[in-house]
Formats: structure tokens, C-alpha cells, sequence
């Protein structure tokens, strides 16, 4: 039952348990007012043959042997006879053996309680159900004794009304519940279909999603506060999840597809020149100490690159891998690293300018606390002094700007050269992206990850650097870092 249960759709179970549930409360609905109808019957029956036995009771003057026939007392068995419409009345004596019977003309004595019955009948009043002669009717007796001649009474009336009442009212209720369940499963089954459209609507979205379309949502298909609501609600949340997720995995394949040409590219130049210059000296075509010179020059050169390369690549997988692992924090003042960094620029291009300030250019250089590794940071500094040095004709001024704003401290290299596009700042702390890729790598180590490398390690001491630049507005290179905890 319960594998044939399972093989249903969910409308169908639905519908199965509401109209068997429908059907229980029918027939005990049912049940109920049969038996309640069944109790007013025989009691009111009771009432009346107790009012019948009562008022023989109370009449001392009649005895069994008056009563000829029931005209002979209108003003007794009359009314009597009128509200129990065919009532059966026996006198018994003190032995018990009947003295006088009455009942209502036309009865058939083989449908009357033989006289062995009405004797078990209590004389207290108290109602009992008898079996008429041939077995089949049931009666109700009531008996009382007489004052008069020391005899008792016993009243009964037949229960074929209260029967057949009974077994219409069940008829009736078998056939209008049969009607109402069908009807309702009728009605239940297209309100059922209409309820759960919202479902099947959620069943299509889903659907068209692992056919490859995640952009599809659940509409709104029901008042947020419903359960229905909610669920496309939660559903919407967790698709948007799935895509961004999606979309974020693309991206990375992208990246990593990206960084995999860019590594063979930056890898392949550099060995491609050792290759090269091996080839000449192994076919004979330096035959002079100066060419043979100028080819170790050419090879160390090119080696210098790849080593610069290797480690800054493995710099890079150490940072993204355990970032607080490649540090040794300790106290420092970023304003050490500025100073270091005007002595760079000036060593690198004496006709430039430099300026050492604040935060912002706003007033002098200030105390910039900070726990971090020393030797990192200047690493960082390097390469946005670098960049600068790089990117900006000669003789561009630079500004230093070094203090504490907003809590963190700050340590920025501003220039007045060209400035980045909106696409180049957006781009320009991805791994291997050059700016201006036509511009000559002085030193042979270009290849685009110091910006890289700087934001990785500044983010690994909690930090970040940011960029704020337009074309002809110079860019500015920012660095900021958490200030040390108060003890």
C-alpha cells in the first residue's frame, strides 16, 4: 500500500487524504445524529408509555374486568390510543397470568410480545425492549401496578416507526454523504490543481536551470508572507548563490587559463634567449673571448629574469595559500619606509622632485605605528616607487604621504604622470598585466606582478592598497594598514 502510495503524485495523496479524512468525519457525523435520533425516539416513547401506565395507575376505579373494549372509556384509553398510535395494553394478576387485553383493532396477535415476555417486564417503570410473537418486531413495554384488584398494567407500543425512521435517516446520510464526497473530491481535486501550480511553476524553473539557464527565477507567485512565499523567496537567494558561484568559477577558469599563457609567455622568452645563445656558442658562432662574454652576459641576464619570475610566482602561491605565514610582524613606523622611499626616488631619478607629507598632502609627515614584517613592506614600497619610476616621464614630481587617517595608518605614492583609464585601474593589480606593454623592461623583470604582489602582501598584514587616478590626473597609490590594539 504505502509503494503504491508513493508511485502517486503529490495531488493525487492529497486528494486521497483529504477525502478519506472527509469520509471518516461523514460517518461518524453520521453515526452521531443516528444514534441521538434513536435515543429521542425511545424516550419520548418511554415518556409516553409511562404517561399511559401512570394514568391507569392513578384510575383505581378500573379493573381489567371493566375494560370491554377501548371505546368503553373514551375519556382513558381514547387519548392514550391517539398518542401511541397502536398501543397493546395487558392486565396480569397477582400469578401473573393475563386477565384482560387490549389493543389497538386490526394488530395481528402474531405481531404482539407473547405473554411469557410482558411477565419479565419490571413493575417499576422502567422501559424494556420485547420480541413480538413471530420474531419480527421489536416493542417497548413499560409496567406499573394497579391499585385496584392488585394487578399490574404493562403499556407497549411497537418500534417499527422509530426503525424505519432510523434506517431512512442513515439511508439518506449514505446517499448525501456519498453525493458530498464526490463533489468535494471533485472540487478538491481542481482547487488541489490550482494550489499546487505554484509548484509546478518552481518544478518548470528548476528545470530550465539544469538544462543550463541559470539566469531564470521563481517568480512571484504568492504574497511573500505565504508558505509558497517564502519558498520562491529562498529559492530566488540560493539560484542567485548558484550563479554567482557559477559565474565566479568561470571567472577563476578564465584567470587561471589567463595566468597559465602568461607564465608560459614570460617563461618562454627568457629561455628561448638561453637557447638561442647556447645554440650560437655550440655551432661555433662566437669564435672571440668579447662574443663569448657578451653571450654568459646575455644568459645571466635572462636567468636573472627567470629567477625573479620563479619567486615571485612562488611569493604569490605562499600568499594565497597561508598569507600570515610569509610574515614576521613586529613594531615598526611606516614613516622608516617613507624616508627609504625618497632616497630611492632620488636615487633612481635625481631631476625628480620629491615631496614628503601627510596623508592627502595635507600637512607634514606624521607617526604611523603599525605591527607588521618590515621587510615585506618595504618590498611593497619598492615596487609602488618602481611603479612610479616606470610609468611617469623623467623628472615627474612625486609626493610621499605618510600618517595615521581613519584609524589605520597610511602610506602613499602619489605622481603627476598620465594616469590609468577607467579599464587599466580596474585591471591593474591582476597578475601579469602591464599597462603599457610596449614599453622596454630596463632590467629584464617586468612582468607585470609587483603591483600584484604588493596588494597580496598588504593584505596579508589586514590591509590594502588602493588606487585613485584619470587619465592626465597622475595616480596615487595607496597604502593603508590596521593601527596596533590599544593595551
Amino acid at each position: 500500500m504505502r509503494r503504491l502510495l508513493s508511485r502517486l503524485s503529490l495531488r493525487a495523496r492529497l486528494l486521497l487524504l483529504t477525502a478519506g479524512l472527509l469520509l471518516t468525519g461523514l460517518s461518524l457525523i453520521s453515526a452521531a445524529v443516528s444514534d441521538r435520533l434513536q435515543d429521542y425516539q425511545l424516550e419520548r416513547l418511554d415518556n409516553q408509555l409511562r404517561s399511559l401506565t401512570a394514568l391507569i395507575q392513578r384510575s383505581s376505579a378500573i379493573g381489567p374486568s371493566e375494560i370491554e373494549d377501548p371505546a368503553a372509556f373514551p375519556e382513558l384509553l381514547g387519548p392514550g390510543l391517539d398518542l401511541l398510535g397502536a398501543p397493546y395494553l395487558v392486565f396480569l394478576d397477582a400469578d401473573g397470568e393475563v386477565t384482560r387485553r387490549v389493543h389497538t383493532p386490526g394488530l395481528d396477535s402474531s405481531f404482539l410480545p407473547p405473554s411469557d415476555e410482558l411477565r419479565t417486564v419490571p413493575t417499576d417503570a422502567t422501559a424494556v425492549d420485547l420480541r413480538s410473537a413471530n420474531g419480527s418486531e421489536r416493542w417497548r413495554a413499560v409496567a406499573r401496578p394497579t391499585d385496584a384488584r392488585d394487578a399490574t398494567v404493562v403499556a407497549a407500543a411497537p418500534l417499527a416507526e422509530a426503525d424505519a425512521t432510523i434506517d431512512r435517516l442513515r439511508t439518506s446520510s449514505v446517499i448525501s454523504g456519498a453525493v458530498l464526497l464526490v463533489l468535494l473530491t471533485g472540487v478538491g481535486w481542481f482547487a488541489l490543481g490550482r494550489g499546487l501550480g505554484p509548484l509546478r511553476r518552481i518544478e518548470h524553473t528548476a528545470a530550465a536551470i539544469a538544462d543550463g539557464d541559470l539566469t531564470r527565477r521563481v517568480p512571484g507567485l504568492a504574497p511573500p508572507g505565504t508558505e509558497i512565499g517564502h519558498l520562491a523567496a529562498s529559492l530566488n537567494t540560493m539560484l542567485g548563490q548558484l550563479e554567482r558561484a557559477f559565474a565566479d568559477r568561470a571567472a577563476s577558469e578564465a584567470r587561471m587559463r589567463a595566468f597559465v599563457a602568461d607564465v608560459s609567455h614570460e617563461l618562454r622568452t627568457p629561455l628561448f634567449g638561453i637557447k638561442g645563445t647556447t645554440e650560437l656558442y655550440r655551432m661555433g658562432a662566437l669564435p672571440e673571448r668579447s662574443d663569448v662574454d657578451e653571450a654568459m652576459h646575455r644568459i645571466q641576464r635572462e636567468a636573472t629574469r627567470l629567477t625573479a619570475l620563479t619567486e615571485d610566482l612562488l611569493l604569490l602561491a605562499q600568499l594565497d595559500e597561508a598569507p600570515e605565514g610569509q610574515l614576521d610582524p613586529a613594531p615598526m613606523d611606516l614613516r622608516t619606509l617613507a624616508g627609504g622611499a625618497r632616497h630611492d626616488l632620488r636615487a633612481l631619478d635625481p631631476s625628480r622632485p620629491v615631496e614628503l607629507t601627510g596623508p592627502g598632502g595635507v600637512g607634514p609627515p606624521g607617526p604611523a605605528p603599525v605591527h607588521a614584517d618590515e621587510a615585506r613592506l618595504r618590498q611593497v614600497v619598492t615596487n609602488l616607487v618602481g611603479n612610479a619610476v616606470a610609468h611617469t616621464p623623467p623628472g615627474t614630481p612625486v609626493r610621499i604621504g605618510v600618517g595615521t587617517e581613519g584609524g589605520r595608518g597610511v602610506l602613499e605614492v602619489a605622481d603627476e604622470g598620465p594616469g590609468l583609464t577607467a579599464e587599466q585601474a580596474d585591471r591593474v593589480f591582476d597578475r601579469f598585466y602591464r599597462a603599457d606593454r610596449s614599453r622596454s623592461r630596463s632590467d629584464g623583470t617586468n612582468a607585470g606582478l609587483g603591483l600584484a604582489i604588493a596588494r597580496s602582501l598588504a593584505r596579508a598584514h589586514g590591509g590594502d592598497i588602493e588606487l585613485e587616478t584619470g587619465v592626465g590626473e597622475g595616480a596615487r597609490f595607496r597604502l593603508t594598514l590596521p593601527l596596533p590594539a590599544q593595551g
